[in-house]
């Protein structure tokens, strides 16, 4: 994969970006802009996002891993602040296999996936807050899965600083024949 922005091609980080721009909307129209609320969603739903190209800038697998996990840490806060945002005003959650929640899963598999596929749900705070909750949890899954290949992976091949040394290993025997 092309280590300066193949990235931006990764379903999970389009989906991220999707769930940064609803948020910053959600929380503008939908929680108090002095609520502390706003600044934890808008972070999380940030962090969800920047750290998928952190991650993917690193050299070292171990990096990734690690900057992947940040970022799917950052949207199960998110998701918790979503459905504790249903819960305390007393909306309701859809029913994972509700029409309405696949409806907005099935979005995802728009060939250009953008932020304007989930825009009509943003008139409707309890809408919004379950359509984004379907996006996040869609985004999650991506994530898990990436991480599951990139520890069998590490665990396959080693690590950045451990074929370092096999390699420097090589050379230092080669020099001494």
């Amino acid at each position: 994969m092309n280590q300066t922005g193949g990235y931006k091609s990764l379903p999970f980080f389009k989906q991220a970006e999707i769930i940064y721009d609803f948020t910053v909307e959600f929380v503008k129209r939908y929680i108090d802009y002095k609520s502390r609320t706003k600044d934890q969603m808008e972070q999380a739903a940030r962090s969800g996002k920047q750290n998928i190209p952190e991650g993917y800038l690193q050299k070292s697998l171990e990096g990734r891993i690690k900057l992947l996990g940040v970022a799917r840490g950052s949207l199960e806060e998110l998701l918790n602040d979503y459905l504790d945002f249903l819960r305390q005003r007393g909306l309701k959650l859809w029913e994972k296999d509700s029409p309405e929640a696949k409806k907005v899963r099935s979005l995802v598999y728009n060939n250009y996936n953008s932020y304007n596929d989930y825009k009509n749900y943003i008139e409707n705070p309890e809408q919004a807050a379950n359509a984004i909750i379907c996006l996040i949890n869609q985004t999650n899954r991506l994530l898990d899965q990436k991480l599951r290949w990139l520890e069998e992976k590490f665990v396959r091949e080693g690590g950045f600083r451990e074929n370092l040394f096999k390699k420097r290993l090589a050379k230092r025997q080669g020099m001494l024949k």
